[in-house]
Parts: structure tokens; sequence; C-alpha cells
């Protein structure tokens, strides 16, 4: 199993719509994906409340001793991949997921302050020696900003930009909030549109990165994507390992 990490200091970065159009795009690539939550704000358990589908789990853990366990179950149970979106700031849980992740990203919006926020996250992911990558969010269609922001964080992680900066970039549009507001992931509310192009395509940069190859299991993604998130169906366990399993 690999382990996404989507964190970083300043909030409104768009941690968790990133994370929701990844999932999906992963889903859609052929992966089993769960996606995990340690925000107790809560976004991603709202989002999956306004959907409809239930072919996707969100399971809130939010607390640091909970992370490694569970994530090391689920690796055991045959998922292949689990997206963890962290509350903003620095906290015991967020610095956890990092400490265990395959890929630590790094959300950031074009301006200064929220490419200073990045620096605690960053120093957190070359401590563990955790991958890295940042993502330019929400950007404006064109403009020297974008040109500006990259430059500096290639500085700041003082690495070749090509080696830290997730492409493509990510375009502010109104799809990506019109679809979490609906339960839906971008991909799916406006699939024939750029932001659904640009999310399939940091998809495939990410999967390129990861050198991940998906083994479609029909039994496993059905059991991963089950509402209850029961894991037992794909291992052949017992009823008494199921219910510890569930618990």
């Amino acid at each position: 199993m690999h382990t996404i990490v989507l964190a970083t200091q300043k909030g409104g970065s768009g941690k968790s719509t990133l994370a929701v159009g990844l999932a999906l795009a992963a889903k859609q690539a052929g992966f089993t994906v769960r996606l995990i939550e340690t925000d107790p704000q809560g976004t991603l358990s709202n989002w999956q409340r306004r959907r409809t589908a239930e072919d996707l789990v969100v399971e809130p853990i939010y607390h640091a001793a909970d992370i490694a366990p569970r994530l090391n179950m689920l690796a055991d149970s045959g998922l292949q991949l689990a997206i963890v979106d962290t509350a903003a700031g620095l906290s015991a849980a967020t610095t956890a997921a990092i400490r265990h992740s395959d890929l630590c990203l790094i959300p950031a919006r074009p301006s200064v302050a929220d490419i200073e926020a990045t620096a605690s996250t960053l120093s957190v992911a070359r401590a563990w020696k955790r991958p890295y990558s940042f993502v330019l969010n929400q950007t404006p269609i064109r403009g020297q900003r974008i040109d500006n922001a990259a430059n500096t964080l290639a500085e700041e992680a003082a690495l070749d930009l090509a080696e830290v900066l997730a492409r493509p970039l990510i375009v502010m549009r109104n799809d990506h909030q019109d679809s979490l507001a609906g339960g839906l992931a971008v991909s799916e509310f406006a699939p024939n549109g750029k932001s659904a192009d640009e999310i399939r395509g940091l998809w495939q940069w990410i999967e390129t990165r990861l050198e991940l190859s998906a083994t479609t299991n029909a039994l496993i993604d059905q059991v991963m994507s089950a509402p209850d998130g029961l894991l037992h169906a794909a291992t052949g366990l017992s009823t008494d390992e199921t219910t510890t399993l569930a618990s």
C-alpha cells in the first residue's frame, strides 16, 4: 500500500478538495482507495454525507497514536492507496501521518504567505526523510505570479524544480468548490472540464513519481468501498476476526 499525505501549515490551501479529486482519479485508474481524515473540522466527512454514491470510504482518525496501526491494518487487508487529509497547522496527527507517508504533497497558493507557511511542513518531511512535492493550487490562469511562486518553492526546497513541484498546476475555478458542495469529485461534476483534466494529470504525475501500478481486484474494491468500511470479505476472516477489524 502507498500512503499520500496532504499537509501544510496554512488553512484554505485546498487540501481537502485535492484529496477528494485525487481519490476519485485513483479509483477511476483502477486503484482501491481509502480517504483518511485527521482534521477535526470534518470537511471530508461532511462531503461524504452529501455524497449519494457509496463507493468511497472516509475514515476519521484524529489521534496520532492510531494512525500507524490503522495504516498497517489497511495495508494488510490489501488496500492499494490511502490518501490522508490533515488539519491546518502542525499537529501530532499530521506529523505521524507524514512520518508514515510515501509522498507528502504540500499544497500552496501562489502567494508569499502561503509559500512561507510551507516551511514547517517541509521541515517535518525532511526530518523523517519522506519524499515530498509542492502542489501549486488555486493559481490564476496565467501571470508572472505563478513563475515567481514556482521559483521560490524550488529555492525553499533547495532542489531542482522538476523534483519538488508536482504537475500540472491546479488553476482556481469554481468547479472545485461546486463539486465539493455536491458530494462529488471534480471529475464527476464536470468530467470534460479543464479542472478534471488537471486533477487527472496530477494523479498521473503521482503515479509516475511513485511508480504505481493498479492491480484491480473487484472483490477488494467492493469491500474497501463498503459504507461500513469492513475489510473482512477480501481476506476470508472469521466472524470474530471480522468484528475485531470493524471496531
